[in-house]
């Protein structure tokens, strides 16, 4: 048989490495608030077995209640922070209202009916009501599906649910004979140490999901513009080089736009830089604002930017060119009292079956669209004119206002 003070030890050791790991990733990375409940969540369990290592010196009722309470509690901090990773506003009602009520039926079960079965059909339910809380956000398919730590965590938290459930149970019927305050029978000490276990892995499972999460956002930043938070030149290459494998298994075309701000460098020599940088942020936005989902806008480097329209003809492709140049042109911004007016230029070209899985020479057919449009006046668009047969010497060019 073993003893209650082996297995709190045992807690108190696991949980407070726990809440360590936890600590070192919120000051690490402060952005991830569920963090913050994981770490509490880890220290108030240990905290709370640590206090129930006092019942074998003072009177029992007092350790056996605060210690428990503390249990229960770090139970919920943990499942709050399920949902804060989540983006969900923590449940902080519906917790507290779990650890009051636990309070009052294990107090009752304590000190006015006492039954020891009964205080462990008690912390049983209430331990089991938290970890069920957020298990619609894990499985959901936005969110768990996507996440091997999430999948993990539901998966522990459904069977910590299960075996509470069980000890709860064998609890009311004695099974495997009566437990005290300073033993557990042999069935009650096999279950305990199946939910450490279990509860050492639900938190390996956050720290997966914290792994995942924190991988996700390096990945998006690696393919992100630092400045303007559209596709850098790496995210565009890779996504042209698809949509030209795609097109040429199925021969179906898409459209590229290729845009420059114009007048940037007079821009940044009258107001600076940072003037050019908020017109550059505009222009974006009002570009994206004329886009679909599916689209891509991508900053290429510098002022110049690029589209790619999938599934879009040439002409699709200049009805969209048309809209973006009206977007923008109903942008200003203003600098030391100064007004200044966003204008663009954009050259739109179509994939064909000469261009392949070159993504360059569509690239390189777009830009000349765009130097047309530019030394056409600027604020404008052009149309290239892809030709039935290889690329000949003179690239011929539609311009169009």
């Amino acid at each position: 048989m073993l003893s209650v003070p082996t297995l709190w030890i045992v807690f108190v050791v696991n949980f407070l490495a726990l809440g360590l790991v936890w600590a070192y990733v919120m000051r690490s990375y402060p952005n991830l608030d569920a963090s913050r409940y994981w770490a509490a969540a880890a220290f108030c369990v240990a905290l709370g077995a640590g206090v129930g290592l006092f019942r074998i010196y003072i009177p029992p009722l007092i350790p056996l209640m605060l210690g428990g309470m503390l249990l229960i509690a770090g139970t919920s901090l943990a499942a709050m922070g399920v949902e804060r990773f989540y983006g969900r506003p923590a449940s902080w009602r519906t917790n507290i209202v779990i650890v009051a009520l636990s309070f009052l039926g294990l107090a009752y079960f304590a000190a006015i009916e006492p039954s020891t079965s009964m205080r462990i059909f008690v912390y049983s339910i209430a331990q089991s009501v938290p970890m069920a809380l957020p298990l619609g956000l894990i499985f959901s398919r936005a969110n768990g599906n996507r996440n091997p730590g999430a999948r993990l965590s539901g998966s522990v938290a459904v069977l910590i649910i299960a075996v509470n459930l069980m000890r709860g149970v064998m609890s009311l019927f004695d099974i495997g004979g009566p437990a005290s305050m300073i033993h557990f029978n042999s069935f009650q000490a096999a279950l305990i140490l199946v939910l450490l276990f279990l509860a050492m892995t639900w938190n390996f499972g956050f720290l997966l999901m914290a792994i995942d999460r924190l991988r996700g956002e390096v990945a998006n930043l690696a393919l992100s513009d630092d400045l303007t938070g559209v596709a850098n030149r790496r995210h565009l290459l890779q996504r042209l080089t698809d949509e030209c494998v795609v097109s040429q298994r199925s021969g179906e075309p898409f459209s590229l736009l290729a845009i420059d701000l114009d007048n940037f460098k007079a821009i940044n020599d009258s107001f600076g830089h940072g003037a050019g940088d908020e017109c550059l942020r505009q222009m974006t936005r009002a570009v994206q604002s004329c886009l679909r989902p599916a689209d891509l806008l991508a900053r290429s480097g510098g002022d110049e930017f690029c589209v790619v329209l999938p599934a879009t003809t040439l002409r699709e492709g200049a009805m969209m060119a048309r809209r973006a140049l009206e977007a923008c042109r109903e942008q200003l911004t203003a600098e030391n009292g100064a007004p200044i007016t966003i204008a663009i230029s954009i050259g739109v070209a179509q994939w064909t079956p000469y261009i392949g899985q070159y993504s360059e020479r569509l690239i390189a057919a777009a830009d000349h669209a765009l130097y047309a449009a530019k030394n056409d006046g600027k604020d404008r668009y052009a149309v290239y004119q892809p030709p039935t047969a290889p690329l000949p010497d003179r690239i011929e060019l539609r311009r169009t206002a």
